[in-house]
């Protein structure tokens, strides 16, 4: 599971570095993919092969599933860590999320997601009071 907020920088040739206390669960490999509100998907190898199982299985006669595989798969980049437990953000990735130098790396449950410093402050900042007005269960019987 991963948990919490970090605030690496990108360095000049598109490296990061993971968060330390995740660094031994990725280091045999992730993969990094387009996300929804322009921030990046971070999977362990193992959860990334779940979800291409489970879209493997969707109808490939609805649209929604096509478009969604199509953009989820072309852009994913299987990464390996390197000694000191940067990855490299492929340009294409770093240009569709906004990256420069000041990130976030956000824990969320079974991925990581890369956000400009800036991006995720708007979207915090946006989000921040819904989530403490919610009035009904976003999960029920759970939350």
């Amino acid at each position: 599971m991963f948990l919490g907020t970090h605030q690496p920088r990108l360095d000049d040739k598109g490296r990061l570095f993971l968060p330390a206390k995740y660094r031994e669960e990725l280091a045999e490999g992730l993969v990094i993919t387009k996300g929804q509100e322009r921030c990046l998907y971070v999977f362990p190898v193992e959860e990334f092969e779940r979800i291409t199982e489970a879209l493997r299985t969707a109808p490939v006669t609805a649209k929604a599933v096509r478009d969604y595989s199509r953009v989820l798969f072309a852009s994913a980049s299987d990464e390996v860590p390197d000694k000191q437990g940067r990855i490299t953000i492929p340009q294409a990735l770093r240009q569709y999320a906004g990256l420069t130098r000041d990130c976030v790396v956000i824990g969320a449950n079974t991925r990581l997601e890369i956000w400009d410093a800036r991006a995720w402050e708007t979207y915090l900042s946006d989000q921040e009071q819904a989530f403490a007005d919610l009035s009904e269960e976003v999960l029920p019987g759970i939350l």
